[in-house]
């Protein structure tokens, strides 16, 4: 069976998939994007993921290339098309065509949408052995918050993790905070069982999967507080994990080569994936 993907307007095959070349972009970067996660078949979040798509619209000034209700039938479709059971379904939205300049076009574009799939195997309540993290300095623009396809400075730091052996980069700020993952949100236990992760503002994307993380934690009464940690502190956590559409919940045993805790995964970080994928699997709506 064939693999499909969605380019404005039509479906197409994967590999014959193609944008202009003077799409924003591939030549300025001028454009967001949204991953959602696909357990049994159903979205997970969906409508959090399209809301916080519209607003990464609204600070960019892009324009919505479809009807929020035909986006719903084109990913539905496209997931029917490629039998996607567990794995991703990538929304990318750019300003569209138009002659190569740094300034909006003064003529109107349309939107370019693409949308493409991929599969991924079916992750679980365990959370496995664990995952290290090596700290990077946070190099990014301080529009974090803006879900945007610029992401060079987050493959930059994502490429030194794995050439140091670990799976995740953690970016720490001039005040030597970490800010988040290259492509997660960072959670750390304090010694006392506080739960802790940075509070959503421009330094970092709200994620999709920390909000909901947010909820759950509140329903099983945890200790809960948004606020900056140091790297220090989490380098002294009782536990420490990493959220994300594609992660779930995913302990962290190492930071820079340093064990956290006891080197093991820690129960606050397995009770919190047993309920996310719980909450996955029911497709409950938390608020």
């Amino acid at each position: 069976m064939g693999r499909y993907a969605y380019v404005n307007g039509r479906y197409v095959d994967h590999q014959q998939a193609s944008v202009h070349i003077e799409d924003r972009g591939y030549q300025l970067a001028d454009g967001v994007y949204e991953v959602v996660g696909i357990r049994d078949g159903k979205m997970i979040d969906e409508a959090l993921h399209i809301d916080r798509l519209d607003r990464s619209l609204r600070e960019l000034r892009i324009g919505w290339p479809v009807a929020r209700g035909t986006l719903g039938f084109i990913l539905r479709e496209l997931m029917r098309r490629n039998s996607l059971r567990d794995g991703l379904i990538y929304m990318q939205v750019t300003r569209g065509v138009a002659r190569r300049d740094h300034a909006f076009p003064t003529t109107p574009v349309k939107p370019a949408l693409v949308i493409t799939t991929k599969n991924t195997k079916h992750l679980g309540a365990d959370p496995g052995p664990g995952v290290a993290v090596k700290s990077q300095r946070d190099i990014r623009w301080e529009r974090c918050d803006i879900k945007t396809i610029a992401l060079l400075p987050n493959v930059l730091a994502k490429q030194a993790a794995r050439e140091s052996g670990a799976y995740e980069a953690w970016l720490v700020d001039d005040q030597g905070c970490v800010t988040e993952g290259a492509s997660t949100n960072a959670w750390i236990v304090t010694p006392d069982g506080e739960l802790i992760t940075r509070q959503t503002d421009n330094g970092i994307l709200a994620g999709i999967t920390r909000h909901t993380l947010k909820a759950l934690a509140s329903s099983m009464q945890l200790k809960f507080v948004e606020r900056p940690f140091t790297l220090a502190e989490a380098k002294k956590a009782k536990e420490a994990f990493i959220t994300s559409a594609t992660s779930f919940v995913t302990p962290v045993v190492k930071i820079d080569g340093d064990a956290v805790g006891d080197g093991k995964v820690g129960p606050t970080a397995r009770r919190l994936r047993e309920e996310y994928v719980r909450f996955a699997g029911e497709g409950e709506a938390v608020t």
